[in-house]
């Protein structure tokens, strides 16, 4: 069960719902990729071996990588309601963040290069009296800022 729906209130409505980017997986495939030419060079020579002991070195490294990048993604909700937005990441140990929708002033939203073409941004809400932690490599940004501020 999501988070969301443990905490929506009687009469509240999820209007959005958003989460982290593919892109988050990028540094893992990396370290696969390299792993996967590392293995490739293994030969009957005597450097056979050394580049063995790379390809599964880095396998492991980006096994690892990937594993963590997929509960990130898994563990973490973006939702905005009627009422408030909504900021969930962690399974066990849960960080949790709330922001009534009259208290948002602004929501920025930055995009490098890769970002604009590949969907992903980093969001920043700012509030009165306080401003959020911002939250990296969202998935469609402009459309999460358009479900916040269009009321």
């Amino acid at each position: 069960m999501r988070y969301i729906d443990e905490i929506l209130q009687p009469g509240e409505k999820l209007a959005y719902s958003g989460r982290l980017h593919w892109i988050v997986y990028l540094p893992a495939l990396i370290v696969l990729l390299l792993a996967l030419a590392a293995a490739s060079r293994v030969g009957g020579d005597s450097a056979g071996w050394l580049w063995l002991s790379i390809a599964v070195l880095l396998a492991g490294v980006g096994g690892v990588m990937l594993f963590r990048a997929w509960f990130h993604r898994w563990t973490t909700e973006i939702d905005v309601t009627d009422r408030r937005v909504v900021y969930k990441r962690g399974f066990i140990r849960r960080h949790t963040v709330e922001m009534n929708m009259d208290k948002v002033e602004s929501v920025d939203v930055d995009q490098s290069i890769l970002g604009r073409l590949f969907g992903y941004g980093d969001i920043t809400i700012r509030g009165t009296g306080e401003t959020w932690e911002t939250l990296h490599m969202i998935g469609r940004p402009l459309e999460f800022r358009n479900h916040v501020t269009a009321r």
